[in-house]
């Protein structure tokens, strides 16, 4: 799915109409202060002062509101709430959004509006108060706003069947009523997310998890236990094939499956940095995915515009995602697609090239032949900047922490510690720049430097980088002396390999997110230069140049390398720009501080980047040059 079909889709959304049949809810904040608690003269005890309240849709209430901030804009809702307050609110919300609300129908009797009151103080969120949990809808309700949607179907792209709630909207009666009347509107498209009654309503597309799916195919599963792709693949099809419809599976991180009965689509999971909410992921994908369905989308390719969907809400940290048409734009043009995880988590199924330590994921074509090989410098070809962690490490601690380095408590400095190892785990691989927006934001969060002493981005990368040059400088000065050789500072046979593709007349490139000058001096210094047509590297300006739009400028030159492309890297960004711009990509999984050997962690790391060939160093560089067509 290109960025241009994600444009078209979303200039298409406002012209669709879309229904929404189901369990609407309101979710309540309200904002604690005991500070200022007193003493409840009626009954003797403390009251609960609220300093602040907020109120949001929630259920089908919160798939409306992504439909609707995505650009859906003819939008009605059928379903019931109650005659209180909280149904007034309900109300009140999605007509503000300019949603069409007669459906909803308000019943006075034995029905409170669905809602969950989180009392929160001090970021610690108490037991929630829920009203509904006793609701009964009434026949001749369901009857209304079923007999409602039918009146209005005619005129619909879609309509999206919405359940989550236990004692909701779906009793008996609306389950009987609303399957009658798919039966006899078999031309419009229905979309079920149900999470107890998926098998009451056949003639609907269905939208699952991969625990739901396994369930409603009789397989038993721990709750929790990672499910593996064969196991939500068979479930998928026999769904498929039971219900005669599409099915699509939410996998989480791992992605999106569908099976459509005629085709399967195996959608990769999105990458995400820093800290992430699954709240509300559900419903963006559920609305990203009707709305890819009204705008005639195939099934594989609707679930692939819901994933980019549900990726921006499990990014919005603490609130409900409602992604808009500018975010799922930016992530459709370049989508960090994690790929093969299975893989990536099971050094078991790994597949290795015969009396080879050569993984292969994906193999190249029988007649593919190299023409343009690409190198990363740092941990492909050089380790001149290995141990990075340890220089990074204490720089965030200190960048953190400020003025109150020295004096700050123990608590304090493990706590930030923490953070600081986690974000260095989390981002091992990536640009040093997002590495350093982490940072930025850690030092805000934490709230130790005073506002105007904090850096950007870019000042605390320059910083590091300093630190790091200190060390790669002694490195060269032991080399220049010959108290140690080129092999002390490049991965296992690298020189050969080098030798024996330039040889071939492959051109070969070299680049690098370090500054220009000290990629083309450690090239010279390790004897290498010579091999490259071109040495790439970052301007010396302080700018935000970062390693994607280096590596960008270097495939730029290349242009159409006529399906000869490849890449040797070891980091995420080489491993998806060249998968995306038709290479192979070759993650180099070297243990830096032996310099050859299988390191496991950047194998996985590699690997869910999009690498289709994983080699642990250049020991075997002629099954490498066997494997590009160049032996």
């Amino acid at each position: 799915m290109t960025g241009e079909t994600v444009s078209e889709v979303l200039s298409k959304l406002v012209d669709v109409r879309v229904a929404v049949l189901g369990d609407f809810y309101l979710d309540i904040d309200w904002r604690l202060d005991s500070a200022v608690a007193e003493e409840d003269a009626a009954t003797g005890l403390d009251t609960f002062p609220v300093r602040g309240q907020s109120y949001s849709l929630g259920g089908a209430g919160n798939v409306v509101h992504n439909l609707m901030t995505m650009g859906c804009v003819n939008l009605s809702t059928f379903g019931v709430m109650g005659a209180d307050p909280w149904g007034r609110e309900l109300r009140r919300l999605l007509r503000g959004l300019g949603v069409e609300t007669r459906g909803l129908i308000t019943q006075e009797a034995m029905y409170h509006t669905p809602a969950a009151i989180r009392p929160i103080e001090d970021e610690e969120v108490l037991n929630r108060l829920t009203f509904g949990d006793f609701n009964r809808v009434m026949d001749e309700t369901a009857e209304q706003f079923v007999a409602m949607l039918e009146e209005q179907i005619a005129e619909l792209d879609v309509v999206v069947i919405h359940q989550q709630l236990k004692p909701g909207i779906h009793n008996r009666y609306t389950r009987h009523r609303l399957g009658k009347l798919m039966e006899r509107h078999p031309e419009t498209l229905f979309v079920l997310d149900s999470l107890i009654h998926a098998e009451k309503y056949p003639q609907a597309l269905l939208m699952v998890n991969d625990l739901e799916s396994l369930q409603l195919t009789g397989v038993e599963w721990t709750e929790g236990v990672l499910i593996p792709r064969e196991q939500v693949a068979a479930a998928a099809g026999e769904l498929a094939r039971t219900r005669q419809k599409p099915v699509v599976v939410t996998r989480g991180a791992r992605g999106v499956f569908v099976d459509s009965g005629t085709a399967i689509t195996d959608i990769p999971g999105i990458q995400l940095l820093g800290r992430t909410d699954a709240t509300g992921a559900g419903d963006a994908m559920l609305a990203g995915l009707a709305g890819g369905l009204a705008c005639g989308l195939t099934p594989g390719d609707a679930a692939r515009f819901g994933n980019f969907a549900a990726s921006i809400a499990v990014g919005k940290l603490g609130e409900p995602g409602a992604p808009t048409p500018e975010q799922i734009r930016a992530v459709g043009r370049r989508p960090a697609y994690i790929y093969h995880p299975e893989e990536a988590e099971d050094p078991r199924r790994a597949r290795h090239l015969p009396d080879t330590e050569i993984e292969v994921l994906e193999e190249p074509a029988a007649d593919f032949r190299a023409t343009h090989v690409v190198f990363d410098h740092d941990g492909t070809v050089t380790t001149l900047r290995q141990g990075w962690e340890a220089i990074m490490e204490p720089m965030m601690v200190k960048a953190i922490l400020g003025p109150t380095f020295e004096s700050a408590d123990e608590g304090q400095y493990h706590r930030v510690l923490h953070q600081v190892r986690q974000v260095i785990d989390e981002t091992a691989g990536m640009q040093t720049i997002l590495q350093m927006d982490r940072l930025e934001r850690l030092v805000r969060e934490f709230g130790f430097v005073p506002k105007v002493d904090i850096l950007d981005a870019a000042g605390y990368k320059a910083i590091y980088a300093d630190g790091l040059m200190d060390v790669v400088a002694d490195r060269l000065v032991r080399l220049g002396r010959g108290e140690r050789d080129v092999q002390d500072f490049t991965i296992k046979h690298v020189p050969e390999l080098l030798e024996a593709l330039h040889k071939a007349g492959v051109k070969l490139y070299l680049f690098s997110s370090a500054d220009q000058v000290d990629v083309e001096r450690e090239a010279r210094a390790l004897g290498v230069a010579s091999y490259f047509t071109r040495v790439v590297g970052a301007a010396h300006d302080g700018s935000r140049e970062a390693k994607r739009q280096i590596l960008d400028r270097v495939l730029d030159e290349i242009g159409d390398a006529s399906g000869g492309l490849v890449t040797f890297g070891d980091g995420p960004v080489e491993m998806r720009e060249t998968r995306n711009a038709g290479g192979l990509a070759i993650g180099v999984a070297a243990d830096e501080v032996r310099r050859f050997g299988l390191n496991p962690a950047k194998r996985s790391r590699l690997i869910r980047a999009g690498a289709s060939v994983i080699v642990p160093d250049y020991s075997q560089h002629r099954a490498i040059l066997t494997l590009l067509g160049v032996g």
